[in-house]
């Protein structure tokens, strides 16, 4: 007998164990997931990465228990390799086993060791029931995810119910999205119903309707492929660490200079005069093809990740179709995070101001307007990378404040339209405060424009720029400014505590 057979029923034995774990919950269990309109574990993964770069690791774990309901390994995404953990519904409920949780620690082990993003997709019930078993040390593997934060890129998918320990991954990652059939809790409807006699299904728990308003999930889309597409899209933006510089696409004429006399349609001279800073977006950056980052939390500010002249960067945009432009709570809030994550991946960041400052009112001082706003004022002047900032009409008080909007605050650039109006309120705020009449309400607004030559006088901006100029003017300045990258990139040091 030749050293090939005798290794037949060892590899058969390997390959039977192999297809049980491959086969997860079973036909039947597998049919019920795939008729909700569902991808199953393995065929997130399979569609998340780049073909046949999926190398999965802990598949026998759990024994007869499939994978023990978390499979997990390395792919590739755009080439770039990252760590990648699913949770298998179909398996107990996508429960965290002992084996299982051991295999999230590795994982978050293994992207910050590799220094490579870690993505979780995530649906499952939380901690399994013990039954005996010894489960270690269980917060383990947030603790290596915590560990990851701000050193490699960390996102997460909630793809079904995401309840207890599990649902945790979700708000301590960089970027977390929902699919529309996605919800997340503390606990699920039954544990609600016996801890507080509330019954409630968990869709209003913890669905779209719930998890966006709060904040506690950034963006949502309608299949699980749509929200696999859009983590590839996500990370597409970023570095694979903040060991490197996040990558550049090539240049070609779309990403090159063109004035943008678009602008002087879309923004009205008059203050009163709203628009819509999403058109302003599509005009400013390479093709319309940003990327907003929590559209529907604090949306009287703007987050996206965009292109300009090819180079990845994140925008910070007052957006005045919202409160006028005032920057509440929530705006603030996501300002400061986003702020946070482009700083630790070396984005450059460009501020667009339009706001006439921070919203004021009793509801907004109980919902902590200051708090928030020095918590994104404070993101803001801590960042280390490139920034750059445009007065497009007005930026007033505070508010002017946490748009980077202060000289010397090491800016790679600062711009304003002719025009453009600052100070410590607007004119038409000053004059209902006075009781000014009509004479000296007009005077002030005159007094008003000449503002921003005023502030050009004394260096208040590098320059006064006509909106046609807009485009070219931060291509240039992004240019130069990324000319500063010539050590090698090391993560971002903190030293501000963040209010």
């Amino acid at each position: 007998m030749s050293n090939a057979q005798d290794w037949q029923d060892t590899l058969h034995d390997l390959s039977r164990r192999r297809q049980h774990a491959h086969s997860m919950g079973g036909e039947e269990r597998l049919a019920k997931h795939h008729g909700k309109g569902k991808l199953d574990a393995r065929a997130r993964i399979d569609h998340l990465l780049d073909p046949g770069t999926f190398q999965e690791f802990g598949t026998l774990v759990g024994g007869e228990i499939a994978a023990d309901g978390l499979v997990a390994g390395a792919g590739r995404i755009d080439g770039t390799p990252v760590m990648v953990g699913a949770e298998d519904f179909t398996t107990l409920a996508g429960s965290i086993g002992p084996g299982g949780n051991a295999k999230r620690y590795r994982l978050a082990e293994l992207a910050l060791r590799n220094k490579i993003p870690l993505v979780m997709l995530l649906e499952g019930a939380g901690f399994r029931a013990a039954g005996g078993e010894h489960y270690g040390r269980t917060p383990t593997d947030l603790i290596a995810q915590a560990r990851c934060s701000g050193k490699v890129p960390t996102i997460s998918a909630v793809l079904g119910p995401s309840a207890g320990h599990g649902a945790l991954v979700a708000p301590v990652c960089d970027f977390s999205i929902m699919s529309d059939q996605g919800a997340i809790f503390t606990a699920g409807p039954p544990v609600v119903k016996e801890a507080t006699g509330e019954d409630i299904s968990k869709e209003e728990l913890g669905g779209p309707t719930v998890a966006l308003p709060s904040g506690v999930i950034h963006n949502v889309a309608d299949s699980d492929e749509a929200v696999l597409d859009d983590i590839r899209r996500y990370l597409s933006y970023f570095p694979s660490s903040a060991w490197s510089y996040p990558p550049t696409r090539m240049y070609d004429e779309e990403a090159g200079l063109r004035s943008t006399p678009e602008l002087l349609d879309i923004i009205s001279r008059d203050n009163r005069n709203i628009y819509d800073m999403r058109t302003v977006l599509d005009v400013v950056f390479d093709e319309p093809d940003w990327f907003e980052i929590q559209p529907k939390f604090g949306q009287a500010i703007i987050c996206a990740l965009a292109h300009l002249g090819g180079y990845p960067v994140a925008v910070v945009a007052n957006q005045p179709t919202e409160l006028a432009g005032s920057i509440d709570s929530d705006a603030a809030d996501k300002a400061a995070h986003f702020i946070m994550v482009a700083d630790s991946f070396h984005v450059p960041i460009v501020f667009l101001a339009d706001n006439p400052g921070m919203l004021p009112g009793s509801q907004s001082e109980r919902n902590g307007v200051l708090r928030s706003g020095a918590r994104m004022f404070a993101a803001q002047t801590a960042a280390t990378t490139l920034k750059l900032h445009v007065t497009l009409r007005k930026a007033f008080g505070f508010g002017s404040m946490v748009m980077s909007l202060l000289g010397f605050d090491n800016q790679v650039a600062t711009f304003a339209y002719p025009g453009a109006t600052m100070g410590a309120m607007s004119a038409a705020a000053l004059s209902r405060a006075s009781h000014a009449d009509e004479d000296v309400t007009e005077t002030l607004k005159s007094m008003e424009l000449e503002a921003s030559y005023r502030s050009a006088g004394s260096l208040g901006f590098d320059e006064l720029i006509s909106p046609e100029e807009t485009r070219n003017s931060l291509i240039l300045a992004l240019q130069r400014g990324i000319f500063s990258r010539q050590e090698v990139a090391e993560p971002v040091s903190r030293t501000v505590i963040t209010p």
